[in-house]
């Protein structure tokens, strides 16, 4: 098999687009699908400050390194959930490719700074992992961008992560959430931030080979918590349905950007947005869903 754009040896195959590339083709079509995705969706530009959500593992740390290279202004944060292990070698591997690149990065350790690990705050508040994780990861995403002033939250969600929720949320009728649903988020408050996925068309597979190509480290595992959590069964429902029909995810996500989607605007949530009484947060509630939870770590 030959390289679609030089007629060199192809290594990287990809079957949704009836095409194969060599290494040095490959980023560049990655190099255009991201370039792409920012200007079309209008995600952000040079003189924006960007705060990037770094995890550590493939789609995170490929995008890190691509916005480094363009030169964008950004600073990344990192999450410490205090699992183990896990936690422990993804923040080690973030604060190494930082001091690498002398790059800019925050790290929230919540132990220390609230005093919990994902893991303890579940279990002494009897909530799933997910939820709870999920639900500190978005306070915190908003609050340290906030904090430093930065105009935009840039995370790494890909082209699966996004087909996965769109099947959860269409299983479920969860029309709401269809109505959000987008590449970009944007701010419909002072005290939010406008939040953006340049991923969101390239999958799990081509970011791993943009990290390979570029010998970039990352955590090749997933979060120990996570088995029989319901993202992973809609993935690889939708795994199965693309080994079978190429292409299945890019165009379940984009037919419904482009047509659905439109639809269920009207149920769009008109909600009240006020100020956390406790920590200043925007919520629909008196007091935000962090401090509630906290509250509730407090009493047991």
């Amino acid at each position: 098999m030959y390289c679609r754009r030089c007629g060199e040896k192809a290594e990287i195959h990809l079957r949704r687009h009836r095409a194969a590339f060599c290494s040095k083709c490959f980023l560049e079509y990655y190099d255009r699908q991201v370039n792409r995705n920012i200007r079309k969706e209008k995600m952000f530009g040079f003189e924006d400050r960007l705060m990037m959500v770094v995890s550590g593992g493939k789609d995170s740390m490929a995008l890190w390194d691509w916005l480094l290279k363009k030169g964008y202004n950004v600073t990344t944060m990192h999450i410490d959930l205090g699992i183990g292990e896990y936690s422990k070698d993804s923040r080690e591997l973030v604060e190494q490719f930082s001091q690498d690149w002398k790059a800019e990065l925050i790290v929230v350790d919540i132990k220390q700074e609230y005093g919990f690990t994902i893991p303890s705050l579940a279990r002494k508040t009897r909530r799933s992992f997910c939820s709870v994780c999920g639900l500190v990861k978005r306070y915190l995403f908003n609050k340290v961008a906030l904090d430093g002033e930065f105009n935009v939250v840039v995370t790494g969600h890909n082209l699966d992560d996004e087909a996965a929720t769109l099947l959860g949320n269409t299983l479920s009728w969860q029309v709401g959430y269809l109505a959000r649903q987008a590449p970009v988020l944007p701010s419909d408050h002072p005290k939010l931030k406008k939040k953006v996925k340049p991923l969101f068309t390239l999958t799990e597979r081509e970011n791993l080979a943009y990290v390979l190509i570029n010998g970039i480290e990352f955590i090749n595992e997933d979060c120990p918590y996570s088995k029989g959590a319901n993202s992973i069964l809609y993935k690889e429902t939708l795994n199965r349905l693309e080994e079978a029909n190429p292409g299945t995810k890019q165009r379940f996500l984009a037919t419904f950007l482009r047509k659905g989607r439109k639809y269920f605007q009207a149920y769009k949530e008109d909600l009240k947005l006020h100020e956390c009484e406790n920590c200043g947060q925007v919520t629909t509630a008196e007091v935000c869903s962090f401090c509630r939870l906290l509250k509730r770590l407090q009493q047991k």
